[in-house]
């Protein structure tokens, strides 16, 4: 290790963060002003190779345009940003047209720099951003400078966003899931074909606390007791990155005998495959910017628990939706992804949760609603672009 990278990995993580960004900041090619028309190369740039929100958001706007006729180049800027292994090399045609990163604001003007000046040169700038609570940490302002507008998946994100001087953020819903399944059945997990199937699906290493899967844990524990008839699944991945809040979780789950952790990565058909084994999807999180994973399992026709409160709300209505009421309190996240202690998020109502799973369990046609078709973004229209 040199000297130089000695010192960096010494330095605060706010610290390096704050160096890094500045310095991407101050070097990132400046925006055509005013704002270009747009009409051109049409490119959606994010972390196409990573498991995250941001990646799974970003391959389904490509899918998705290019199912409806549009033609837009792919930039992966995955390796670059450190979110995963490196993809295809990034080629980006000079001139004009529209830019969407997936990428959120304080990293912004770096997704800038990594195109480079050429391909950002006369293009319109649009940054896609999700984030998960009523307020913004500091940092994201440097996003404002480096975009000419922002979409964001969800009226809750749109709020948040929303700035006087900037123009009012556009609703642009994520794609709605098509369910993909692979042929694995609930022996292939190792779940008993008769019992009743609870899945809670997290990333260990996003935030513990904004998942609470210690609630989803704990609302089990409220409805069924021990019962093996009962079983509640978590799916998650990272955690061999996720510090003591994973351990703690770990061992709560282990001492729950109807609770079984699924760590190990599946592809995507499989993760369908297992939402298609469960009776119901549980997800008392304490906030979020969209909710994958509630779509997908409305998509095939799972009941969800949710709270009631964030993104989410957007779409989760209608018969099989539960949402659970909440109060707010103080963000408190020990793995620090949320970092702002005046910022609030909700807590859901575990005696309701568990009263939902109680009622799904009893009555095997409430916990079977018909798939939901959610409605498809308006591309098009969001760009300006006629139909």
């Amino acid at each position: 290790m040199s000297v130089l990278h000695r010192l960096w990995s010494l330095m605060p993580r706010s610290a390096r963060r704050e160096a890094l960004f500045g310095a991407a900041a101050l070097l990132a090619p400046r925006l055509a002003r005013p704002e270009p028309e747009g009409r051109g190369a049409l490119v959606v740039a994010g972390y196409h190779s990573a498991p995250t929100g941001l990646g799974v958001g970003a391959r389904r706007m490509l899918a998705a345009m290019r199912a409806d006729g549009l033609e837009p180049i792919a930039a992966d800027l995955t390796g670059p940003h450190r979110q995963g292994p490196p993809g295809p090399p990034i080629v980006v045609p000079d001139g004009p047209g529209t830019i969407i990163l997936h990428v959120n604001g304080p990293m912004l003007p770096w997704g800038l720099l990594t195109l480079g000046r050429r391909a950002v040169a006369g293009k319109r700038i649009i940054a896609y951003w999700a984030w998960e609570l009523p307020a913004l940490p500091q940092d994201w302002e440097r996003g404002y400078a480096a975009c000419h507008r922002i979409w964001a998946p969800s009226r809750f994100c749109a709020e948040v966003f929303a700035r006087p001087g900037h123009p009012p953020p556009a609703v642009v819903p994520h794609p709605p899931p098509v369910p993909d399944p692979s042929a694995r059945d609930r022996a292939s997990f190792g779940l008993p074909p008769g019992a009743f199937v609870a899945l809670s699906l997290f990333d260990a290493t996003s935030s513990l606390a904004r998942k609470n899967p210690l609630g989803a844990i704990e609302t089990h524990r409220r409805a069924f007791g021990d019962s093996p008839e009962h079983l509640l699944v978590l799916k998650t991945h990272g955690t061999d990155h996720a510090g003591p809040a994973w351990a703690e979780v770990a061992a709560v789950a282990a001492a729950r005998p109807n609770v079984r952790v699924i760590a190990a990565d599946l592809s995507r058909r499989d993760l369908w495959a297992l939402t298609a084994c469960a009776d119901v999807l549980v997800s008392l999180h304490r906030a979020e910017g969209y909710g994958l994973a509630m779509a997908e399992a409305m998509a095939l026709g799972r009941p969800v628990v949710a709270t009631g409160w964030s993104g989410n709300t957007d779409f989760m209505q209608g018969p099989g939706c539960h949402p659970i009421p909440w109060t707010l309190v103080p963000a408190r996240d020990p793995q620090g992804t949320y970092d702002m202690p005046a910022a609030r998020w909700a807590e859901p109502d575990l005696d309701a949760a568990a009263a939902a799973l109680r009622r799904i369990a009893a009555d095997p046609a409430r916990g079977r609603p018909a798939p939901v078709r959610l409605p498809a973004p308006d591309y098009r229209g969001a760009l300006g672009w006629p139909a």
